[in-house]
């Protein structure tokens, strides 16, 4: 072929099933979902409480291994209303935000509910960075992010 010539291109589809392992940290953080416990790891030199846990501080750059759980409440610091399809996300219109726990030093990013979505001026009303929101949980918990359904507004 030529440097001019162009390759012919085909769509195609891959899909693979796999498993994959969230480690040590991620491990301990969903199975404390399981319990009803919103758990972060504390850095001991900067003090700062990581939610969701780290295993090291990225600001100090030490291990972390001093688990400590953290409120159900917290507070909305930045959210988004999606009313697009995205691929692996329910479908529209939801809320994304950044929720900073009670007892939190970092921004959890979790589904914000308990709102009509239907009108984004309504919901604008009721969804506002630095509202307080509280975890609805699963009544049926499995050990992964979604055992709480979404934070909602006090």
């Amino acid at each position: 072929m030529s440097k001019d010539e162009e390759y012919l291109m085909i769509p195609q589809k891959w899909e693979i099933s796999y498993y994959h392992s969230v480690g040590k940290v991620a491990t301990r953080f969903f199975n404390e979902l399981k319990n009803r416990r919103i758990m972060g790891t504390k850095c001991p030199r900067c003090k700062r409480v990581l939610v969701p846990p780290w295993s090291f501080c990225e600001q100090c750059f030490i291990a972390l291994d001093e688990w400590v759980q953290v409120g159900e409440t917290g507070t909305i610091e930045t959210f988004t209303i999606c009313y697009e399809k995205f691929t692996g996300l329910p479908d529209p219109p939801y809320t994304i935000g950044g929720v900073k726990l009670e007892g939190a030093d970092t921004s959890f990013v979790h589904f914000i509910g308990g709102v009509d979505l239907s009108d984004p001026d309504k919901a604008l009303e009721k969804i506002k960075v630095g509202i307080k929101v509280k975890a609805v949980w699963r009544e049926k918990r499995e050990g992964n992010i979604l055992d709480i359904k979404y934070f909602e507004p006090i």
